[in-house]
């Protein structure tokens, strides 16, 4: 693809090398300059997809490097300049950022800004990748930038407009004393001496000259020539400004929306906006001037004096026409370059979008929207109307609408496209707020703000498609363009019928449009290049080369040019500023997101790990500073709260201006040259202003706010003669520059270098802040976010005094001004009818009700919704809604500025308006006063102190100590805190010692640490004489004393003070009671004794006290005993008790006591010795329970005695009451089994049965010999008597499916997942879910298709591996040809065995489990029995049943209850009518397991070992011969009948083979197996008694016995269900006509004989492949080569059960009969 021209230094013709495409791009490798191919991208390309070689950082001056600059201490400036402070603070210093800014604020006020050298140690890595980081320049025209020169230019572009228009080239300078003549300083000169007349009439022509420079020698010709070149060049012009100026004035005022406010001119709008401008009046200003210049342009003749005459007559038409000069020609060698002179060279970035016909034709980028002039005759309402679809900057983040501001020009975006062309990304990839609008408004390439000039009222929509000039931009019409007239500066169109007057005849000169030829002031910086760091490196090292090789002198002692100092860049800067002549252009990266393209600093996102990363000196962190005001701020803000970059080259320089807000801001170098600051303190911020406004006035006139713009320079010494202090510093790598609130700052660089920058705030920023938003709202600036909501947030947030301190103030002030806009607003809302309106909090509805609306919402919304459409303030704490238009007003705006149709008193009480506040009056000064309080708590708190400390004399401490409590709690630092503390404590230590003589505290301390004194005998020692010391009485009287000389008051001096004197009584009254002991009863020694240590001092009565009083208790505690039962252990406790406290062993209550503790013991021992005993003797424990009432005993052994004896009473109870109700007569009311199980586990529990267990167990016995012939009939002998339960619940659930008589013979259908698309022509609906295979159950997993049958199996109930199937296999089920076996993992009990073990129920000693389950089971296959008698019949069956007669036997093999005579009979009739095998199937006499057994230990071993003999293995691994008990008499039921023989298993096979067995219905193995082999039937022979099974003849339907009641063909009526009497059971007899004879073992091979009638079929019907899946089914044919005999491996499972508990008696006399039988 092709390559579009690359913008920048590096893009060469040179021949390019292309690369394989990468995505949608390619790279053009060209020669960058000579210096190496560098990679040129397209510039659609994203800035992330491209790469470019690093940048060395040893090439580059970098902190401690050895390229780095030195520190100069002293340097003679250009306009002699004093330097800014420079600090170097110390490394403890410098850990704290805003600590140590705070620390040298005083100092760097006076200066502006200051820089700080951080400590040596301090040096962050660069952590930018240099070959993936790209940025876009912008282009700066140094002698542009200044004031002057620019306003010199500007001026003389213009009037080289005017004369071009007029038919007269103005290409050079006229020519005065052989030198030229500048005419903007000839204007100025004349401007300043009152002007042309003025100057003729008093001569100062000549005076005029001596200021221009020319010589007094030839004065009076000076003069003449002077005066001429004014009225010819200049008074033309000047007569048209004072018509025109005004008109265009007004026209940019009315695409603004307002006055340009504060403006150093009178605003020429005289009527407020919301009314018709003024333009379509016949005597506007507009007119006329308009009429003054067309009627020139129509008639363009010379005057004689050099200017055309207002009458003069039509040019002839054989003068050819004057040369069209590109414009001015000055008579310096390099030309005049006109400011607007084409888009190519200079596009305004805040111009109303004049891109021109040049950059159209050239297909140069155009870097911001267009937009033209809009005729003063188009309706206001319109402009508005356009104006705010044009300008909507709602982009979200955050829940919120970003703030479109800092600094909104950064001119690239993620993607690399500039970023006036990208389509406005609402935030960044971080999610932070952008800065960007979707349709950024026309900025100032550099600066912090947008223009002073929204978007005008040409919008897309109204253009369309079009380009400039081909609609009229007066009546926005594109017809008739023939006679559409194109500026030829802006390329707008206008018909000349448009214009006003209009333009007639034809145009010989050049055209422009009034607003051209008055200007507007205008200025931007171009967008630069992209580059990578090397290129740019690169670029600035060859323009600094080259613009100083020759200006450097020869230096004979480097034999070469003299190096470039800092002071020869800082001349050649300040000469190229201002130079008017010499036009030198540089390129400076700045405004660069590190967003987007990553910050100088490690991150914590990139680098956590890196200690730097979360420095506060870091400057992605110093923003969000615990003490930063930021912090508050919801969202982040590009270039405020996270840091920008800068890319910059010789001579690239920043313009005067301030931080946003008013904010600190902090910038450091990574690396590079030095940049020079140049600072202005905030103090002198006005001055500043005022000079600047002096300097250029023009540009102020047009651009009041042009100081927002970063787009001019004013050298210092100008400013410093006005009176303005201008200070300067050097930054170099690794050092920081702070700029101070309002200090306004400019600079430039020497070099290539790198630096980054943000804002942050300090709480002292606040009040700055604050007047900076007044001021962005003066000149109608968005500001970067709301200060109110910054203020609401941290008084939410941040509830510290720190915070308060300086908080409380500002909300003040916002409260004062947001009270006092609300009542200004009400009172307009008023004013034209006074009425209580609900705004107000009182007052009632009269007659001139309030329409408005009003509500208060604290919730939050977008930043859009809140922001003053007109001045741009954010109105965050009361709005004013317009629901037409959906402008947003703040207060002071409300109403009297347009935003609909209507008159102000219309739109403030219209109901389509609301008035909006977050909080209520009383709600805001609710917030507003709990923060005030909280900044006010340190001086509340010491006034409370002072009023306690003067209030009474003697303070009470329960009242300092609260104050002392609230002081600490208050987080700040309080003077009298600490002398409060103090004497606190003085108080407190006095309370303590005397709470230890009036409260019983020092009493339980000393309980408590008894066992501490124990153990530390030493220090418990040591600790009791402390305590004695502590105890004496002299204390009190000590504590007395020390309370007085304190002075203070408490509830504890009264109360020691009472104590005192309590002790004397009680010393008094303990003298009495021991004179006479006996005279005072227990009770009152105890209480004299209790009230005497709760004095907590020694007193010597107490101790002797003590001794009587425990004397006197345990007498009275031992005649209390004697009629009163005791523990042994009670009575031991009071003997040791009277022993201590000196009771004499003769006493008559001690003798009688160990009395008592003797005989005890010995019960004690008796009882041990009994319930040791193996055999318990309960007839003595009996005895020994009824003597312990009148022992003294210990409870635990007693309990366990009554314990023994009540198990045994409760044990023997249960016992007798079950073994007695077994034997009654009703079966439900003897017990269950399960209960008379748990009842004799519970017996080992005792030391000995109670009398009747071994009956009961007999009776158990007998139960369980039941259950075990019904595991046998299951197949179930060697499982757990448990297991029989759940497998009959297991054969119930499946004989429910195969039993299901609503499952009804059907054609062969497939499974849904087979299936194809229904036909809808078949009337038959397949029910919801079909059922497939002999389980008759749903489609699952993997399905096989019988070839012949075509019925669907499930390959599980197969047991067919997954793997052993393949598509073309063909395979016969077992109902088709009965010699395949079916996988059985149980035996199949016949029916009538089950219903002869029904029978034996009723003579059980308990209720079984199985009951229900069994009677189920029996039910539903007798219910089914009777459903198949007609389909049984042999004389009713025809071939066309076949297909019947497969689903019923498929229905019979699925079920796990045998049905032989049914599965017999179908077996042969499905023989006799679609044979498969060349023999008859043998007649089934029963249905055992196929599963194959688990291999025995042994087997495991030999396996393991690779051994096929057991005498093969290791002697450890050997197994000892089975040694069985004698076989002893057991109580089986069973016992005395024939045991069936244990059946030989198959032997081991291989892996690969699938697990089988013998099974129902597949012959051939005897030992499975036993039957007979039946000869054909024949259709013509018939045996009555065929037919005669079933006693009654016909088909009887019975139903499903549900309860004892239910009769069947089984029962006879009056008989219990557990008693039937059997009527018979279909077999066939031994005589029957059909012959059985036992034939060979079936051959594999004859399962699907290769000569079949179905040998041709396949898997599946649709693949027509042949089959061989039939031998996948040999695995479960038992040939009876390959059986093994596991009868030692089933009496090892069954000696396993015997083992674990499982049938104990009888038991091993089984296994040995089984085992014996077998063999």
């Amino acid at each position: 693809m092709a390559i579009p021209p690359v913008s920048g230094a590096y893009a060469s013709t040179a021949t390019t090398q292309t690369m394989p495409s990468t995505g949608s791009f390619q790279v053009n490798l060209s020669t960058a300059g000579g210096n190496g191919k560098y990679p040129v991208y397209a510039p659609h390309i994203p800035f992330s997809a491209r790469r470019a070689p690093p940048l060395d950082m040893s090439t580059v001056e970098r902190k401690g490097h050895p390229l780095a600059a030195r520190e100069h201490k002293k340097r003679i400036r250009p306009h002699g300049l004093q330097d800014a402070p420079t600090f170097r603070p110390t490394e403890e210093e410098f850990a704290d950022p805003l600590q140590y800014i705070k620390k040298i604020q005083n100092e760097g006020r006076k200066y502006g800004a200051v820089k700080i050298i951080p400590p040596d140690n301090w040096n962050p890595p660069f952590s930018i990748d240099t070959e993936k980081f790209h940025f876009r320049t912008r282009r700066q025209e140094l002698n542009s930038v200044e004031g002057g020169t620019r306003t010199n230019l500007n001026y003389m572009d213009q009037l080289q407009k005017f004369h071009k228009q007029r038919g007269i080239n103005l290409n050079r300078f006229p020519s005065v004393d052989k030198r030229p003549l500048d005419l903007y300083k000839l204007k100025k000169a004349v401007e300043t001496r009152g002007g042309f007349e003025k100057v003729c009439k008093l001569k100062k022509w000549a005076e005029i000259g001596r200021d221009l420079g020319y010589s007094g020698k030839i004065m009076s010709s000076l003069s003449t020539s002077l005066k001429n070149s004014f009225h010819k060049w200049l008074s033309p012009y000047e007569d048209y400004l004072r018509v025109a100026k005004p008109a265009v004035q007004q026209q940019l005022e009315y695409e603004y929306g307002g006055p340009f406010t504060p403006s150093s001119v009178n605003s020429p709008m005289r009527r407020p906006q919301q009314e018709t401008p003024p333009g379509a009046r016949d005597n506007s200003p507009a007119v006329r001037a308009s009429a003054a210049l067309n009627a020139s342009l129509q008639s363009p003749q010379e005057a004689p004096n050099g200017h055309s005459g207002p009458n003069s007559g039509s040019m002839p038409a054989d003068l050819p026409p004057p040369a069209v000069s590109s414009g001015f020609t000055p008579v310096n060698p390099s030309g005049f370059t006109a400011v607007n002179m084409t888009a190519a060279s200079f596009q305004a970035v805040n111009a109303p979008n004049l891109a021109t016909k040049r950059e159209q034709e050239s297909n140069t980028p155009v870097n911001i929207p267009t937009q033209a002039p809009r005729s003063s005759s188009v309706h206001a309402n319109d402009s508005n109307d356009a104006r705010g679809r044009a300008y909507t900057p709602t982009i979200p983040s955050n829940g919120h609408h970003a703030n479109p501001l800092k600094r909104t020009i950064s001119h690239d975006t993620p993607n690399g496209v500039s970023g006036n062309d990208a389509a406005g990304e609402g935030s960044d990839e971080n999610g932070r707020k952008s800065k960007r609008v979707k349709k950024a408004p026309p900025t100032v390439a550099g600066s912090h703000m947008s223009t002073f000039r929204p978007f005008t009222p040409r919008t897309a929509a109204e253009r369309g498609n079009l380009k400039p000039g081909e609609m009229c931009e007066a009546c926005g019409k594109n017809d008739d363009r023939p006679s559409i007239l194109v500026c030829d500066s802006c390329d707008y169109g206008y018909h000349r019928y448009c214009l006003d007057p209009p333009v007639k005849g034809p145009l010989i000169h050049d055209w422009h449009c009034p607003r051209c030829l008055v200007g507007t002031g205008e200025f931007g910086f171009e967008e630069g290049g992209i580059y990578s760091l090397k290129q740019f490196q690169e670029k600035a090292r060859l323009f600094k080369e080259s613009h100083f090789a020759l200006k450097m002198q020869y230096d004979p002692v480097t034999n070469g040019n003299r190096a470039i100092t800092e002071d020869d860049v800082e001349r050649e800067f300040w000469r190229l500023v201002e130079s008017v002549n010499g036009v030198v252009e540089v390129e400076y990266g700045a405004d660069i997101h590190s967003t987007t393209h990553g910050s100088g600093f490690p991150s914590m996102e990139k680098q956590p790990l890196d200690a730097y990363s979360h420095d506060l000196w870091n400057l992605n962190i110093l923003p969000l500073h615990p003490d930063s005001l930021f912090r508050h701020i919801k969202s982040d803000i590009s270039g405020m709260t996270v840091p920008w970059l800068y890319v910059g080259m010789c001579f690239s320089t920043f313009c005067w201006h301030n931080e946003d807000h008013y904010g600190y801001s902090v910038n450091y170098q990574h690396f590079g040259a030095t940049k020079t600051w140049y600072c202005i303190p905030g103090a002198d911020a006005e001055r500043f202003e005022e000079a600047m406004k002096a300097a250029v006035p023009e540009l102020f006139e047009t651009q009041p706010d042009l100081l927002f713009q970063l787009v001019t320079l004013l050298p210092p010494d100008q400013l410093k003669k006005a009176g303005v202090n201008v200070y300067a510093l050097d930054q170099r790598a690794g050092q920081f520059v702070i700029t101070f609130p309002q200090a306004y700052h400019a600079g430039f660089n020497h070099g290539f270098n790198f630096n980054e920058a943000v804002n942050f705030a300090p709480a002292d920023w606040e009040p700055f802040g604050a007047a900076g938003v007044e001021r962005l709202q003066d000149f109608r600036k968005q500001p970067c976010f709301s200060h109110d909501e910054l203020l609401m947030t941290a008084a939410a947030r941040d509830t510290t005094i720190k915070t308060g301190r300086w908080l409380g103030p500002a909300l003040v002030r916002v409260c004062d001004r947001e009270l006092s806009q609300r009542a200004a607003f009400l009172q307009r809302h008023q004013v034209p009818k006074p009425h209580a309106c609900q705004i107000q909090a009182s007052g009632a509805a009269n007659e001139h009700s309030c329409e408005l609306n009003f509500e208060i919402d604290d919730s939050d919304v977008p930043e859009a919704e809140y922001q003053c459409s007109y001045c741009k303030a954010y109105a965050y704490l009361s709005r004013f809604r317009c629901h037409k238009s959906g402008k947003i007003m703040c207060l002071l705006h409300a109403g009297s500025h347009e935003c609909c149709e209507g008159s102000e008193e219309q739109r403030l009480h219209s109901p389509s308006h609301s008035v909006r506040y977050r909080l209520s009056d009383d709600g805001l000064k609710g917030v507003v006063q709990k923060v005030v309080d909280r900044a006010n708590a340190p001086e509340a708190w010491e006034e409370k102190l002072r009023k306690a400390l003067e209030d009474e004399p003697r303070p009470s401490l329960k009242v300092l100590r609260s104050l002392m409590n609230e002081g600490e709690r208050i987080p700040w630092e309080l003077p009298s805190l600490a002398d409060l503390k103090s004497f606190v404590v003085k108080c407190n230590e006095w309370v303590d010692e005397a709470t230890n003589y009036i409260t019983r505290k020092q009493q339980n301390r000393r309980k408590n640490e008894r066992s501490w004194r124990r153990s530390n005998a030493t220090k418990a020692a040591e600790q009791e004489e402390r305590d004695r010391e502590l105890r004496k009485i002299e204390n009190i009287n000590r504590l007395l004393k020390a309370a007085e000389e304190l002075s203070f008051d408490c509830p504890e001096i009264t109360t020691l003070s009472e104590r005192s004197e309590a002790i004397a009584g009680f010393q008094h009254d303990a003298k009495l009671a021991l004179r006479n002991e006996r005279l005072r009863s227990t009770a009152e020694i105890e209480e004299l004794v209790e009230l005497g240590k709760g004095f907590n001092v020694d007193i010597p009565e107490v101790e002797e006290l003590d001794k009587v009083a425990q004397k006197m208790k345990w007498e009275d505690e031992a005649r209390d005993w004697r009629n009163k039962f005791h523990s042994l252990d009670e009575v031991v406790d009071i003997i040791n008790k009277g022993l201590e406290i000196g009771i004499p062993d003769y006493d008559d209550l001690m003798v009688y006591l160990q009395e008592q503790q003797t005989q005890g013991e010995l019960w004690e021992s008796k009882a041990k010795e009994l319930m040791a005993a193996e055999t318990v003797h309960y007839q003595q424990l009996e005895a020994l329970s009824s003597r312990a009432n009148t022992l003294p005993v210990t409870r635990e052994t007693l309990n366990a005695v009554d314990a023994i004896l009540t198990k045994q009473r409760e044990a023997h109870k249960r016992i007798v009451s079950m073994y007695d109700s077994c034997k009654d007569p009703d079966l439900r009311k003897r017990p269950k089994y399960k209960d008379v199980r748990e009842v004799l586990e519970s017996l080992s529990e005792l030391n000995s049965k109670p009398a009747g267990t071994i009956d009961l167990e007999k009776e158990l016995k007998r139960h369980e010999d039941w259950m075990r012939k019904g595991k046998k009939l299951f197949g179930k002998a060697n499982a757990p008597l448990h297991i029989l339960l759940a497998h009959m619940s297991h054969v119930m659930d499946q004989n429910s499916f195969c039993f299901d008589l609503a499952d009804k013979p059907r054609m062969p259908v497939e499974p849904a997942s087979r299936s194809n698309t229904p036909d809808e022509s078949l009337t038959e609906e397949r029910p919801a879910r079909e059922t497939f295979c002999m389980c008759r159950r749903p489609e699952a997993g993997q399905m096989i298709e019988c070839e012949v049958c075509h019925e669907w199996y499930h390959s599980r109930c197969l047991k067919i591996a997954r793997g052993k199937i393949k598509e073309d296999d063909r395979f016969t089920c077992p109902i088709c040809d009965w010699r395949v076996k079916i996988p059985r993992d149980a035996a199949r009990p016949k029916l009538e065995e089950l219903i002869e073990w029904q029978a034996e129920i009723n003579q059980l000693p308990f209720q079984p489990e199985e009951e229900d389950t069994l009677e189920e089971i029996i039910g539903t296959a007798q219910t089914f029995r009777d459903f198949m008698r007609p389909y049984t019949n042999p004389v009713m069956t025809t071939p066309e049943e076949i297909t019947t007669q497969r689903f019923y036997l498929r229905k019979i093999e699925g079920a796990e209850v045998l049905l032989s005579f049914e599965t017999n009979f179908l077996r042969q009739e499905l023989h006799k009518w679609a044979p498969i095998a060349d023999r008859p199937p043998p007649v089934l006499e029963q249905s055992l397991s196929t599963r194959k057994p688990r291999p025995t230990k042994q087997q495991k071993l030999m396996a393991e070992h690779g051994v096929s003999d057991p005498a093969d293995l290791p002697p450890q691994f050997r197994t000892k011969q089975h040694t069985f008990p004698k076989p002893r008499k057991s109580s089986d039921a069973h016992s005395s009948k024939s045991q069936q023989p244990l059946q030989p298993a198959p032997q081991r096979r291989n892996r690969s083979d699938t697990p089988h067995s013998s099974s129902t219905g597949h012959g051939g193995d005897s030992s499975t197996h036993s039957h007979r082999l039946p000869c054909a039937i024949t259709t013509t022979h018939v045996d009555p008694t065929y037919t005669a099974y079933m006693p009654g003849g016909g088909h009887r339907q019975s139903r499903h016995p549900e309860s004892p009641g239910l009769t069947g063909p089984y029962y006879q009526p009056g008989r219990s269900r557990h008693h039937p009497t059997l009527l018979g059971s279909p077999d066939f007899g031994p005589r029957s006509p059909l012959g059985h004879s036992s034939g060979p073992p079936i051959d594999p091979i004859l399962y699907s004989p290769a000569k079949s009638q179905f040998s041709g079929q396949s898997f599946s019907p649709r693949t027509g492949q042949p089959s061989g899946l039939d031998q996948a089914f040999a695995d479960f044919v038992a040939d009876p080569g390959e059986e093994r005999n596991e009868a030692a491996e089933q009496l090892d499972d069954r000696r396993r059960e015997y083992d674990d508990g499982e049938d104990r008696e009888g038991e091993g006399s089984r296994l040995m009969d089984e085992y014996i039988n077998h063999h």
